[in-house]
This record gives structure tokens, sequence and C-alpha cells, in this order.
């Protein structure tokens, strides 16, 4: 499957995802709720690829939660599920004022 935002979301669509242990600790500790990363993914676009990523290629995806607070998600497609990664508030002091280019 190809690594596009509109195959991501039909693959959220259809609940077929695989969440990573890493990745659900990280959340906690971060207070990203799980809705908040589908919101993100189903609102967002694609700003980074990761082609060569073992075992999938994988994509950074910036989204918005509650209509206003930025989100990403890194997530990789693979054996026809979306395995989500780790997801983070991106930080000003690293990101464009947009949060779709690094600083630097």
């Amino acid at each position: 499957m190809v690594l596009d935002i509109d195959n991501i979301k039909n693959l959220i669509r259809d609940n077929k995802i695989q969440w990573r242990g890493h990745m659900l600790a990280r959340m906690q500790q971060r207070e990203i709720l799980l809705n908040d990363v589908l919101q993100c993914i189903l609102n967002g676009e694609i700003i980074e690829y990761y082609p060569t990523d073992y075992p999938y290629p994988s994509c950074l995806i910036l989204g918005f939660i509650d209509n206003s607070k930025a989100l990403h998600v890194v997530c990789a497609v693979g054996e026809d599920n979306i395995w989500m990664i780790t997801s983070y508030y991106p930080n000003k002091e690293e990101w464009t004022e947009d949060f779709r280019k690094r600083r630097g």
C-alpha cells in the first residue's frame, strides 16, 4: 500500500491500526489521548517522509486537535495496517511557526 494521507485515513476509518507499546507509554507521559492521535491524522497532512525506515516506510503527520493545538504523529504503513510509532506536541523552538518545517 502506498504511503499517502488518503490511504492512511482509510486505514484509520477501517480500524486497521497497530498501536506500539512504546507509543502508548509516551502518549501517557505526554498526556495525549488516542482520540487526539486519530483526530490529528484524519484532519492532518504529511509533512515529512521517511522512505527508508524499517520495517516499513513511515511519515510525519501534522494535524490539529481541538481546532488549534498542533500535534505530530509518526506512523508507518505495512501489511495492510497503519503502525503507530510516536506522537508529540511540536516545540516552537524546533519547528517553524506553522509546525511544518524544522528550524535550522
